[in-house]
């Protein structure tokens, strides 16, 4: 751990934590814990919780904020927000990867600059957050860690990926619809990563990787469009 105390963090975030062991679980990865051979738990469980959290705070927010959209557009908003490359930035403006707790293999990796790690980390404080300060407080520190970085889409909506526009242009101009493949995977679990391609009329017309499928899919659409254009 680089960071021996929360104090900058907590100073940060304007919080006092009941029970200060929620929020150091908050960083343990299982790599360390593995490490170490000890009982504590990893935040495995937080994160999973502080996902559920996030993902209803998101949609109650705009649900509110934005009466005129459809469900399929409240969603699609939703996942503009809530993905790992947002979380991550998040985390990173708070700095979240000096505090956590990682095994020597995964520190010399680079897991403190992971996008996945640190998105996983953040929902992770969520998690110990709303355990420890309610739903109401984990909710204010959303909005002024993450909502406060989609200013522009909260108000005019997300923009149009890559995946939407290459399904306009290929059903435009061939009648049909891009199909996309997993070409291969490879990595751990927790820093799996993905290559697919994209094709149109049995021809490849793309290909990306990624530590998800969609952000590999986003990334093949994106290639497929400059070589139609």
């Amino acid at each position: 751990m680089l960071n021996n105390g929360f104090e900058d963090l907590l100073n940060l975030l304007n919080l006092k934590f009941k029970n200060p062991g929620l929020l150091k679980q908050a960083f343990l990865h299982r790599s360390y814990l593995n490490e170490v051979k000890t009982q504590m738990l990893s935040n495995e469980r937080l994160e999973f919780l502080g996902d559920s959290v996030l993902s209803l705070v998101i949609s109650n927010h705009l649900y509110n904020l934005r009466p005129q959209d459809t469900e399929g557009e409240l969603t699609n908003l939703r996942a503009h927000i809530v993905k790992t490359k947002s979380l991550a930035e998040a985390a990173r403006k708070l700095k979240l990867g000096n505090y956590l707790s990682l095994s020597k293999g995964e520190e010399l990796s680079g897991g403190r600059e992971n996008p996945q790690l640190l998105a996983n980390t953040y929902e992770a404080l969520l998690g110990s957050i709303f355990l420890d300060q309610g739903l109401e407080k984990t909710r204010e520190i959303i909005y002024n860690t993450l909502l406060v970085l989609f200013e522009k889409e909260l108000k005019m909506g997300p923009p149009k990926d890559a995946k939407s526009s290459l399904q306009e242009a290929v059903q435009q101009k061939f009648k049909q619809s891009p199909h996309y493949k997993i070409l291969e995977t490879h990595g751990p679990d927790h820093a799996k990563q993905f290559t697919v391609a994209v094709y149109i009329g049995g021809r490849e017309m793309g290909k990306g990787t990624g530590n998800s499928k969609q952000v590999a899919e986003e990334q093949a659409a994106r290639i497929a469009l400059q070589a139609l254009t």
